[in-house]
């Protein structure tokens, strides 16, 4: 079995048709999104569009859940999206929940098993240890658990030999944010990514993958959009 797996795309169209793209290129037997599709400066209307026709597995981020409960504190990123949609695509994000069984053997999550806020295999910008992404997985004995939300690709074993992958970001190269302490993380390159998992002989393994794209015209476009740090980070895979 080969399984695609994206996340975070963040409304980054033209990112996100190039992965799509690519899938396809490399024939697997089917594509799960992990969350975080929409919130950003850029498409989300027509991001939504994309993904509800394709017959894909969707999951929600923290970020669906946030423009779903859009209220005066709320995040630019999240405001911009929710002004964007309209009641087809918010009745569609109600839908999706933020972890599933998705098999015996496979366990997705936008974030951990038990949070959609918490990275499973990052602790703000540091890998998490051996010991906290145990405590992450909780009961979880899937060999396989694919997870999102910190935009880092990375994929590791658990102690009980259960492979673990995050793709990256489709859409978002970088970001910052102040919880639990200020940083930034920083991918270092426009590129969109995704992963591919495969199953021989009895084990999981996984193709973390870049790919390039026109960062350019959705640099602009975040520019136009008054989101010059999204510029930036579109362009460079950094933060100003």
């Amino acid at each position: 079995m080969r399984l695609a797996i994206v996340s975070d795309i963040h409304g980054n169209l033209a990112a996100l048709e190039a992965v799509a793209a690519d899938i396809v290129r490399h024939g697997v037997d089917a594509v799960v999104n992990l969350g975080d599709s929409l919130s950003g400066p850029l498409l989300p209307l027509e991001t939504a569009q994309f993904l509800m026709a394709q017959d894909w597995t969707h999951l929600a981020g923290n970020h669906e859940r946030q423009i779903l409960e859009l209220h005066a504190g709320s995040g630019a990123a999240d405001r911009h999206a929710h002004a964007q949609l309209t009641p087809r695509e918010l009745a569609w994000i109600a839908t999706l929940r933020p972890a599933m069984q998705y098999s015996a053997d496979i366990f997705l999550c936008h974030g951990t098993p038990s949070s959609d806020l918490t990275g499973l295999l990052e602790t703000a910008d540091r890998h998490a240890g051996a010991a906290d992404i145990e405590q992450r997985l909780g009961q979880v004995d899937a060999s396989l658990i694919a997870c999102g939300h910190t935009h880092v690709a990375r994929s590791v074993r658990s102690a009980r030999g259960q492979l673990i992958v995050n793709p990256g970001s489709v859409g978002q190269p970088a970001y910052d944010d102040d919880h639990p302490y200020p940083h930034a993380i920083e991918s270092g390159s426009p590129d969109a990514r995704y992963a591919i998992v495969e199953r021989r002989q009895g084990q999981w393994q996984a193709q973390l993958h870049n790919i390039p794209y026109d960062h350019l015209s959705m640099a602009a476009l975040a520019r136009r959009n008054g989101r010059e740090d999204w510029a930036t980070a579109l362009t460079s895979g950094y933060m100003p």
